[in-house]
């Protein structure tokens, strides 16, 4: 069959349609099999369709567009003949070439100037021209790393989540009156829905506490390095947060519960959302049975699912479900906030960021590194005394960091039978 049909394959279960995002291959470019040709976006993530053939492309469906799953976004004709010398095997081929050239000491440069001079130098590929107009990124504060000095994706995504310098161009008001808009993305329209309906069909409410973080900072400069020698993976703030946070979930289940319907639904798991900050928008993936995971499996699974999220790479099911949610906005610099809840949960965390403060110590003021945390709840099902314990307990287990292994309970208290 010459012509093939490219459909939308179904992102996840009850996703039944998604926008296109962008396009990775214009109009009669020759595309191999399983090469990306465009990135849609749900609800939730961001897929990437490959090609299931090789052939020239013709594109049916235009970026921005609403298509159903299953729909046919666009065909290629596998009788076409592939360009010469662009197939993956001479690229292969040429690449080896110049590795050998390189290894000549007298023709070390010559291929290389040309290179700099090419027409693609400093420009962007169609997803990652989208990706700087959606965030506002010139090709100036890109380093390109794709062929011929071509930007990527990725080197847009890198260069974001490296941070930019104040100073940059296009970081600053140009003095002009000009306006644009930009289509919302899907993934941000319905998270703006989401939003919405926790505020109307919730009886929401958020409780404020404080924790000392001395101990546990003291406990990370002391261990940082064995521990990172031990289990290839730093030890962060958010490994306790998740600890604490489980321990305390098992004496208050009402906080780890949904409402479904007239039911209340109590999960005898932790299922721990991290929400985590991408290119696409804010992000939730989930850590799943966190209750079982030991502090260097915790740090190393955050680690995985936000470099995921980062990238754009994470799944549908890494992000479906979740009993309770943890959010950090003291990376960002925030003081104090009212988190909104993740539905159907019934209660988040808010963490803030950490700033020395004049505290009360037997009587004496001493300044010590203080966060407010913030635990927003659904007073439907959790009642003030349960969630103000929650959040008592967190707190209690941060200030005594080995009462995370103990279930609440010192060292003294297990020995004692208390």
């Amino acid at each position: 069959m010459p012509i093939v049909e490219i459909k939308v394959p179904s992102p996840g279960e009850s996703i039944s349609e998604v926008e296109i995002a962008s396009w990775l291959k214009e109009d009669g470019d020759y595309v191999f099999l399983d090469e990306e040709i465009c990135e849609v976006d749900s609800d939730k993530a961001t897929l990437a369709i490959p090609a299931e053939q090789a052939g020239v492309i013709k594109r049916i469906a235009a970026e921005g567009d609403v298509v159903q799953v299953g729909q046919v976004i666009c065909t290629i004709d596998t009788d076409a003949k592939a360009p010469e010398g662009n197939a993956p095997k001479a690229k292969k081929e040429e690449a080896v070439v110049e590795e050998k050239k390189a290894v000549a000491p007298a023709k070390a440069e010559a291929p290389a100037a040309p290179k700099q001079e090419s027409y693609a130098s400093g420009t962007p590929s169609p997803a990652a021209k989208k990706m700087m107009s959606e965030n506002g990124v010139s090709a100036n504060q890109v380093k390109a790393t794709g062929k011929d000095g071509r930007i990527t994706k990725q080197d847009v995504l890198s260069a974001m989540s490296s941070g930019f310098a104040l100073g940059d161009a296009g970081q600053s008001w140009a003095g002009g009156r000009e306006q644009h808009r930009e289509k919302m993305s899907m993934l941000r329209r319905k998270v703006a829905e989401r939003l919405v309906s926790v505020k109307n069909e919730m009886a929401m409410l958020t409780t404020f506490n404080e924790v000392n973080m001395k101990p546990i900072m003291d406990l990370r400069n002391q261990y940082k390095g064995k521990f990172a020698d031990s289990h290839g993976i730093n030890l962060g703030f958010m490994g306790f947060f998740t600890k604490a946070v489980t321990e305390a979930l098992y004496h208050y289940p009402a906080v780890n519960a949904m409402i479904d319907g007239q039911e209340m639904v109590f999960h005898d798991y932790c299922d721990i959302g991290i929400a985590v900050s991408s290119p696409k928008g804010l992000m939730v993936p989930i850590v799943r049975n966190a209750e079982q995971m030991s502090l260097a499996e915790i740090e190393a699974e955050i680690k995985r699912l936000a470099i995921k999220a980062r990238d754009g790479k994470i799944s549908i099911d890494e992000m479906t479900g979740g009993t309770f949610t943890i959010t950090n906005g003291g990376v960002f610099g925030s003081m104090m906030s009212t988190p909104i809840i993740n539905p159907p949960q019934s209660a988040i965390l808010g963490m803030h960021n950490i700033v020395e403060r004049a505290v009360v110590e037997d009587g004496q003021i001493v300044a010590r590194p203080m966060m407010y945390l913030a635990l927003s709840y659904d007073h439907r099902i959790i009642d003030g005394k349960e969630s103000v314990s929650f959040l008592v307990k967190v707190k209690n287990m941060l200030e005594n960091p080995s009462t995370m292994l103990f279930g609440g309970k010192t060292g003294e208290e297990i020995l004692l039978g208390l």
